[in-house]
């Protein structure tokens, strides 16, 4: 007998990968996180690609790990998918000495972390709602500014 299965905690447009014990500090990780969230999956890897930071070569095939989970285990369509989040926690920390001048010593702090990557898929229709809502303000303007036109003509 075995465990009883848990409920998915992610929505059924959604896939996530997990990339642990990344030599990085959480600090300098969250940078090169926060460089993708919200953003498509494709301009996400093409962002990675070109980076200047060593890690985003390990952020990079953890998204691509995230978008291939998302394809072969939840059949969704990879050109629809944004990164949804993308957070980093701590890991171990691995405590080294160095020593110091006149006998006495100090700690060097080598830390971990661990990147969660969501991806979820956006679909067409949430996005020609989006637009609309986005471009209903513009008219409401153009209105306004018409009805304003002849009162001060007057």
């Amino acid at each position: 007998m075995g465990k009883p299965s848990h409920e998915r905690r992610l929505a059924d447009n959604e896939a996530q990968a997990v990339a642990r014990s990344l030599r990085v500090s959480p600090q300098k990780l969250n940078l090169v996180a926060g460089m993708i969230r919200g953003k498509k999956v494709d301009q996400a890897l093409a962002e990675l690609e070109f980076s200047t930071k060593r890690i985003a070569v390990d952020v990079r095939k953890c998204v691509m790990s995230a978008v291939a989970n998302a394809e072969n285990n939840h059949s969704l369509d990879v050109n629809e998918l944004i990164v949804a989040e993308a957070y980093v926690g701590k890991n171990l920390t691995l405590k080294r000495f160095h020593a110091r001048g006149r006998g006495r010593g100090s700690s060097i702090l080598k830390p971990f972390s661990q990147l969660t990557v969501v991806v979820r898929q956006v679909e067409a229709e949430a996005k020609a709602e989006k637009k609309k809502s986005a471009a209903k303000p513009a008219a409401d303007k153009a209105q306004d500014k018409a009805k304003r036109q002849p009162k001060e003509a007057k």
